[in-house]
């Protein structure tokens, strides 16, 4: 019999889903490329990727914690940590 457990949270889904919203290419969304300065993100894709965010992992991602979402890399460390907090 299996729990229900949260999402698992993988780097590469996470890089093929914002690569997805942006409409790029996985290969361009590198660990460290800032979303608006190196990757043109805009103030409603940033909002879209929230929202995708918050849809696919089943978190609430608080105003205050949008800062973190500049890169890949923090991206992936606020769910992780969201992630852990809801286990």
């Amino acid at each position: 019999m299996s729990d229900t457990t949260a999402p698992v949270l993988d780097k590469e889904q996470l890089r093929d889903l914002v690569a997805e919203v942006l409409d790029l290419d996985a290969s361009e969304v590198t660990d460290e490329a800032h979303f608006t300065e190196d990757l043109d993100v805009d103030s409603l894709m940033a909002l879209e990727i929230t929202v995708r965010l918050e849809n696919e992992y089943g978190v609430k991602l608080a105003e205050t914690e949008l800062t973190s979402i500049t890169s890949l890399q923090g991206t992936y460390d606020l769910l992780d940590r969201k992630l852990r907090e809801a286990r």
